[in-house]
């Protein structure tokens, strides 16, 4: 069965030659013009979608105000397009949840390397539970919990975490915390990796709770129940 993606674009010419090239490679398109329409189409059929490529600047409602909303449902893959090319704008599209993001003007072999990496990741990505102490993540329902209390991730802060859990006891450089997260062509700053560790432990590493993501100088950060007394 073809994917289904969903295209929101307001430009004309654009959308019929993006819409033409994805369906060429076998994609099921479905195109809508602004931000409202993108939104009411996710609420319809949002759960036959597997990708949405989501333009920044739309009517209605702007792509990013879709994107929020698209993320407190679900974590269905978002591609950003924007012809802003700031790295301001990068990261309040990651931070806000997008997969990936690109700049207009663009090569369509970049962006059709791009869907095929999204829809890849979440056709084949493995059901499996993890435990570290009291903390545990269930890849299948996406679920992280410390104790009894059920952490609410932002789609980057449970793909830190995953990549720590995978590694767990194992410290992690920033640099591969950064190419797993957030993908090798990613050029904004490495210290992004810091910030959302900082995220996650504010999260997680909870008052009365015993600290379960830990520095390591030199290297970078490992997540272990008993780090301190390796």
């Amino acid at each position: 069965m073809a994917q289904s993606l969903l295209l929101v674009e307001d430009e004309t010419s654009l959308t019929t030659f993006l819409s033409s090239e994805l369906k060429f490679e076998g994609y099921d398109v479905n195109v809508v013009h602004d931000g409202l329409s993108a939104w009411q189409y996710y609420q319809a059929h949002g759960q036959s979608l597997d990708l949405v490529i989501l333009d920044w600047m739309l009517p209605k409602l702007d792509g990013l105000e879709v994107l929020r909303r698209i993320r407190k449902n679900d974590d269905l893959p978002v591609i950003m397009m924007t012809a802003r090319d700031y790295v301001g704008d990068k990261v309040a599209g990651l931070d806000n949840g997008a997969d990936d993001y690109i700049t207009k003007p663009f090569d369509i072999e970049e962006l059709l390397a791009r869907v095929r990496v999204c829809v890849r990741r979440q056709n084949h990505t493995p059901h499996s539970t993890y435990t570290v102490g009291d903390l545990t993540l269930d890849t299948k329902a996406r679920t992280v919990r410390r104790g009894d209390l059920v952490a609410v991730l932002t789609p980057r802060e449970y793909e830190l975490l995953l990549a720590l859990i995978q590694h767990a006891n194992d410290p992690m450089t920033r640099d591969e915390l950064l190419d797993t997260v957030w993908g090798q062509d990613f050029d904004g700053q490495v210290n992004i990796v810091d910030v959302y560790i900082r995220y996650l432990r504010n999260k997680l590493d909870l008052p009365g709770t015993q600290p379960l993501i830990h520095t390591v100088r030199g290297v970078g950060y490992v997540l272990s129940a008993d780090w301190c007394h390796a």
